[in-house]
Order: structure tokens, then sequence, then C-alpha cells
């Protein structure tokens, strides 16, 4: 008699056994062995980086705070074909791959970006005009505001939601039934997987009452890479590999799939900090009309920040663009200066959550960009 994968079975806490916070920092580096499915992508070519270290970077108050918290696992900061700042953890090293969480969101900005160019997408039309079977959350709303994550649904992204199996029509689904989908956790005894799609086409429309605050939801990813595959006629797969092909990555890109073989861009990717550093500079490079407008001050307010956007699936104060990950994951890329800093640290509070937490990751990134030459 079989039992199920002591790795996907689910605690008191209603959290994976591999994501509990006695584990979390060791799953983070290891979640390629640990999900369901997963696909594997390798560049053809490398992208260089010298190391050209400025050790004077590493003293800057805000970032030192940010190396010295336990929580640290490894940080790289290039600006266009060197290494200006590399720091890691005593049981870790920038070659090793780290789970990127929802930075991997950032793929589908890439990928929808060039369709977007190619007049392949537009993004002004409504989502059920690509992808008919979206379903009543996303059917009636435009591809734009799936970017800005300015889609109501009774999705949320609370790791801490209590789980209920088959919520009835309309009530609160909490980002456990997300973790089944990805392959992350098991489905309840009796109940069958379902892939990332066909979850978010069941999630129903809900009413705003808080304006333009970004109502963050890791389906809108997964419904933007629907999207992607209706618009181009390729599959997302094919699309990853063309970005991780462009980007150089010297190692290998991992990235969880559902049940259905589909990559899950909402947060299942893999690098090294070195290669992420790397796809950080690509974004740089690119810049694209969507990096643009994300920088231009539109989009939705992010985490109450005052000065912090949400546009195009990427956040932005108007001089850098980045995204964060759960349990203590970002990517911030300055494109002015070709720059990117690449930051992986594991916060192993019960739910990965730790408050003023981002707002001290993102103050020190930027102080570290803003004294690269």
């Amino acid at each position: 008699m079989t039992s199920p994968n002591p790795d996907l079975s689910v605690n008191a806490a209603r959290l994976a056994a591999w994501n509990t916070s006695e584990r979390r920092r060791s799953s983070f580096r290891r979640l390629q062995d640990i999900q369901r499915r997963g696909l594997s992508f390798r560049s053809p070519t490398v992208q260089p980086l010298a190391v050209a270290e400025n050790p004077a970077l590493a003293t800057i108050p805000a970032l030192k705070r940010l190396l010295d918290e336990t929580c640290f696992c490894a940080l790289v900061i290039a600006q266009g074909d060197r290494i200006v700042l590399e720091r890691h953890a005593a049981d870790f090293a920038t070659d090793r791959l780290h789970s990127m969480q929802s930075i991997t969101k950032t793929f589908a900005h890439l990928a929808l970006g060039r369709l977007v160019e190619t007049g392949l997408v537009n993004p002004a039309r409504l989502v059920g005009f690509y992808v008919p079977e979206a379903g009543d959350a996303y059917a009636r709303g435009s591809v734009q505001q799936v970017l800005d994550m300015d889609i109501a649904s009774n999705f949320e992204e609370d790791y801490a939601t209590p789980y209920a199996p088959c919520p009835a029509r309309g009530e609160p689904v909490g980002y456990a039934r997300q973790e089944i989908a990805m392959g992350w956790r098991l489905p309840p005894d009796g109940e069958a997987e379902f892939g990332v799609r066909s979850f978010a086409a069941g999630l129903v429309s809900a009413p705003r009452s808080d304006g333009r605050t970004t109502r963050y939801a890791s389906p809108n990813t997964d419904m933007l890479g629907w999207v992607i595959e209706r618009a181009s006629g390729r599959s997302l797969a094919s699309h990853v590999d063309e970005i991780v092909a462009e980007a150089g990555l010297a190692a290998t890109f991992h990235v969880s799939a559902d049940c259905e073989g589909v990559p899950v861009l909402s947060g299942g990717g893999m690098m090294t900090a070195r290669d992420l550093a790397r796809y950080g500079l690509l974004i740089a490079r690119r810049g694209g009309a969507l990096m643009r407008d994300a920088m231009s001050g539109d989009g939705t307010r992010y985490g109450g920040s005052p000065t912090v956007r949400y546009r195009n699936h990427l956040m932005s104060n108007g001089t850098w663009v980045g995204h964060p990950g759960y349990a203590g994951q970002f990517l911030m890329v300055d494109p002015a200066k070709q720059a990117a800093a690449a930051f992986f640290s594991v916060l192993e509070t019960e739910y990965g959550e730790r408050d003023g937490y981002f707002a001290d990751v993102m103050s020190g990134l930027e102080a570290g960009l803003r004294q690269v030459d």
C-alpha cells in the first residue's frame, strides 16, 4: 500500500511539508526535486560576466543590513558585462540554484512585450478575445488589467488562508489551491489534480472598493501565459526557451509544470544568483515599450507605497523596475545604468513573511544600484 509523498503532504498549519519554517531554506535550493513536474532549459550560449568587484558597495549601510540578515542567501550586482558585487551566505553559493518564486512572473512581461510590439496582442482588448474560455474573473477584463494586477476575483494571495477543499462558487479561494495546480502540494483525498489554467478559469469576479490598489494574484500570470500561447500560436515553453537563450544563462533554468505540462510562470522558476543577474541585464537591454510604460508612473499602487507602482507585470518607482518573490527574493533592474541586482533570502517565519522586510530589501538594493558607476 502506498502513502502520500511526505514532501507534498500538508501539515497542521496548512503548509506543504517542504515549505515549513524549518525546511524552507533547504527546500528553496532543491525545489526542482520536490515539485510534481518540471521543465528544464539551457541556453546554447553564455553571456560572459567578468568579476570586477567594488567592495565599497558592501559597506553601504542599507545594503550591509541585508547581507547581515540571518535569512540572507546570495546577492549579485552586475552592470554591462561585469559583476561589481557578489556575496553569499556560508551555506550557499552564487552558482547554485535557488527558487525565484514570483520573480518568475517577469517571463510573462518579456514574452507578452514582444507580442505587443509585433502587434499580436493589444493590451486594451478583453482577455476573452484571446481566450474565450477564460472564465468569469478574466474574460471581461482587459489584458492590461491582468498585467497590472487590477483584476478583482475570489482568489486571495494569502499563504495562511485556511484550506477548504472544493469551495463553493464565489467563496474565497486561498493560495493552497494554487499550489495544488502548480504541483507543489497534493490535492485532498478523492480530489483529482487540476492545472493552473483550469484553476484560473474557475475563479469568479468580485467587486472592487479600493480604487487602483494592486490586487496581487498569481493566477493572473497563468492567464497571461494562456493569452501568450493563443495570440502567438506557439507553446508557452517555446517562449521560455527563447528568453533563456537570449539571456545567455550559464546554468539550467528549471520551472515547475502543471499536470498538463504548462510552465508555471506565476512562481515556479529556479536560477542561480549569477543567472538571475544575467536575466536582469536582459530586461535592461530589451527595454521595450512595456518596460518603458511600466516606468511611466501609471499602474496600480503597490503595497501602500506612495512611489511604487505595479504595471505590466513589473514594479517600478520610475528609476528601476523589478519584482519580489515569496519569502525574500528580489530582482531590481536600472535600465539607464544597464545594471541589475539579484537577491535571494529565505524568511523562516511560519508563513515566510515579515512586516517591512521587502521595504528594507528595496531600499538596500536601490542604494547599491545608485552607487554603481
